[in-house]
């Protein structure tokens, strides 16, 4: 009997290979080179790929036996994930298999500027004795802003405490208790930036976070501050920074990614109060190790037909047929939910009603639950580690089913209870023979609106001409609206204007539009992958 064929595309640690076994038949290839990668495809069952083989259509189309990609490592920028799931191949990924790594790289960092290791590193190699020139500063009851408390930033928090700092962060999607249960106090991001004398930070980089810590953000910490970055570039304007250093309102820097990488040339690489590496936050022997043997492990439980804990796109067990095309649907509501919600709800219902409700729909849950934290975290969000996520951040989760549906042949709704007592809903359904997906009710507001990948909301009290108004505003900015429509509780009663549109409406556009429709709420959200 054959033997099923794991091809792998790029190194793997010994142990990795070890831990497949006698059970497969391995073989190696060059997965950077086309001209090898496809024709060994050819009868590939599992494909075991780092970060140089891209696992696009094309080579999906020249893998018919293909059932499983694994990626050892994080990212899954180089594996067309929907392309994958079109194709029924399952994605895996090594998911926590460098957050020790990681962590470790910015408590190295965070010491290395506090005491300018690297600075006197050099200037001793270069035959200069400059003690004096490169006093430090202790940790010891010094303030950590810690930006972003998931895995990593609270393996940070834990590393940190020993040195005898105070821990703050600014996670809105993190309750209270539970930072004040690892020994951290949350705080706004303005009470961070002004209070804290070390910033790192650890936030997934989004439309959110892209540019968050900016020139505003830089003129409101300590002149004493330093700022460490080992999460993802782009989240610390560069160029604002090096602004604020050169200018000293800033005391020091340790970046480990850029905006752009490889980076070998940046403003920041003069001066000399910053420490820099090129992107080793998972660069160790370890982490490489362990993104080996976790991926390893997947492939083995994937083609054994088993449940696989790292799956991506799937839940890794049978999911009925009718209940498939829903998986997508209740994750973009997911997603849509933490956009309208902007921090973490303290209690989350995932109802699910209509004739789908016949079957085991605990996977829809799932799929919400991934799309609620895909934006809010660092590290990939699956099916199984968002339930963890869920309950590492205090929200309460409850699945709902029910097979009346008075609307929809069947609705998935997400509705939450945020801190302050709002309530947050988002539902959609699957229209026509198509499946096409649809956002039905946002807040109590009934519509029916396709999910592109540029929504925006705004709630006001109705009267004649706002549709006017936001049209002309958006036509001014050469914004182009794709669909519109408005829904009220009552004529001039509370109303919502739900658009999709061509292009990103921009963030400090959102503020005069709100003054001229006289909207007391605005919500923008970008489904873009």
């Amino acid at each position: 009997m054959n033997k099923p064929v794991v091809l792998v595309a790029e190194e793997l640690s010994p142990a990795g290979i070890a831990v497949l076994g006698a059970d497969f038949e391995v073989r190696q290839t060059d997965g950077a080179d086309r001209s090898q990668l496809l024709p060994a495809l050819a009868e590939a069952d599992a494909l075991i790929v780092r970060s140089a083989t891209q696992v696009d259509a094309e080579a999906l189309s020249h893998a018919p036996r293909l059932r499983v990609v694994a990626r050892a490592g994080v990212g899954l920028d180089n594996v067309d994930v929907d392309a994958a799931t079109k194709a029924g191949v399952m994605v895996v990924n090594a998911p926590t298999s460098n957050i020790t790594s990681a962590a470790e790289h910015t408590v190295a960092l965070i010491l290395a500027s506090a005491r300018n290791v690297a600075q006197g590193h050099s200037a001793l190699k270069g035959g200069e004795w400059k003690r004096s020139k490169y006093t430090g500063v202790e940790l010891d009851q010094k303030v950590v802003g810690i930006l972003g408390l998931g895995r990593i930033g609270q393996l940070v928090a834990q590393r940190l405490q020993p040195f005898g700092v105070e821990l703050i962060a600014y996670d809105p999607f993190l309750q209270p208790a539970r930072a004040a249960q690892m020994g951290v106090r949350m705080v706004t991001l303005e009470e961070l930036l002004a209070e804290s004398d070390f910033i790192t930070v650890h936030l997934p980089k989004s439309k959110e976070t892209l540019g968050l810590i900016g020139d505003r953000e830089l003129h409101a910490v300590k002149p004493s501050v330093r700022i460490v970055n080992v999460a993802r570039g782009g989240i610390i304007d560069e160029a604002a920074l090096y602004a604020a250093l050169k200018e000293g309102r800033v005391a020091g820097a340790g970046i480990d990614v850029f905006a752009k990488e490889p980076c070998t040339d940046s403003p920041l690489f003069e001066l000399d109060s910053v420490v820099v590496t090129p992107h080793l936050g998972a660069s160790t022997h370890e982490a490489q190790e362990k993104a080996g043997t976790q991926v390893a492990r997947s492939v083995k439980l994937a083609l054994s037909g088993e449940f696989v804990p790292d799956a991506v796109n799937v839940q890794g067990g049978a999911v009925a047929e009718d209940v498939k095309p829903g998986l997508p649907l209740a994750e973009k509501l997911g997603r849509v939910f933490t956009a309208l919600a902007r921090e973490t709800a303290t209690k989350l219902d995932i109802e699910v009603r209509g004739e789908i409700a016949a079957h085991d729909v605990r996977v829809l849950e799932l799929a919400a639950l991934k799309g609620v934290f895909t934006d809010v975290v660092e590290e990939s969000v699956t099916y199984v580690n968002a339930p963890l996520l869920a309950q590492e951040r205090g929200v309460s989760v409850e699945l709902v089913t029910s097979m009346e549906s008075p609307d929809w042949r069947n609705v998935v709704t997400v509705r939450g209870v945020l801190a302050d007592g709002r309530n947050v809903s988002v539902s959609g359904t699957l229209s026509g023979p198509r499946q096409i997906t649809k956002i039905v009710e946002v807040n109590g507001f009934a519509m029916e609106i396709e999910p592109t990948e540029h929504l925006a909301f705004f709630g006001y009290f109705d009267r004649p001409g706002i549709v006017g108004i936001v049209g002309r505003i958006l036509g001014d900015h050469s914004i182009n609206i794709a669909s519109m429509q408005v829904s009220r509780d009552e004529k001039g009663g509370r109303a919502l204007i739900a658009l999709t549109v061509d292009t990103a409406i921009p963030d400090d556009l959102l503020p005069a539009m709100m003054s001229e429709i006289g909207a007391d709420s605005a919500r923008t959200v970008d489904l873009a992958d």
